[in-house]
């Protein structure tokens, strides 16, 4: 699925053409690699970090949805991250105890 056609249908902007503002802008970003075109191919299992207000957003994409449904549809299709801490990215930062010292 284009990455303009996902994010329009899981309602992360309002229009087609701010998505394709977004993408070809290079403000949004799949599997951290840097995209550049509203076509780029997205399929589920792919990580996205989009701008926001409060800061980038990771989602990872659960499924590809087949329409622009309503907003609770919408989010059934992906899961934030970092919200949490479940991925990686945004773990638990270490107690100053534990951290290194810096050289």
């Amino acid at each position: 699925m284009r990455l303009d056609l996902l994010l329009c249908r899981l309602r992360f902007v309002r229009s087609r053409s701010r998505a394709q503002d977004l993408a070809q802008g290079g403000l949004i970003r799949c599997n951290g690699a840097r995209v550049v075109r509203a076509s780029h191919p997205v399929c589920a299992g792919d990580v996205l970090t989009l701008p926001g207000s409060a800061g980038p957003a990771l989602v990872e994409i659960l499924a590809l949805p087949a329409r622009r449904g309503p907003p609770a549809e919408a989010r059934a299709h992906y899961r934030e991250l970092d919200r949490t801490g479940e991925s990686t990215i945004a773990g638990e930062p270490k107690p100053i105890s534990e951290r290194t010292p810096p050289p």
